[in-house]
């Protein structure tokens, strides 16, 4: 690998503010924001709008949209397919 060229990774903590959520990971973001994470030492917070936390598809609040009526308007509108018939 050639040095010089690739960016720096150094441990983040991303928070999730809607959530209270947050976990240490690596990354190439940096922010002038610092926060004291669970062993002492001060790590750079990024903050994100969403996360697993937070997210529908991962709390299982997430709703199933009827794709049925869309389906029928299609075929109607444009014929079913010759192997539906």
């Amino acid at each position: 690998m050639r040095h010089g060229i690739h960016p720096v990774s150094r441990p983040v903590v991303f928070r999730d503010r809607a959530a209270g959520f947050q976990f240490l990971t690596r990354s190439t973001l940096d922010s002038a924001r610092t926060v004291e994470w669970e062993d002492g030492t001060t790590y750079p917070v990024v903050d994100v709008e969403i996360s697993s936390a937070s997210h529908p598809f991962h709390t299982g609040t997430a709703r199933v949209l009827d794709t049925a009526g869309r389906v029928e308007r299609f075929e109607r509108r444009y014929g079913a397919s010759p192997a539906r018939r």
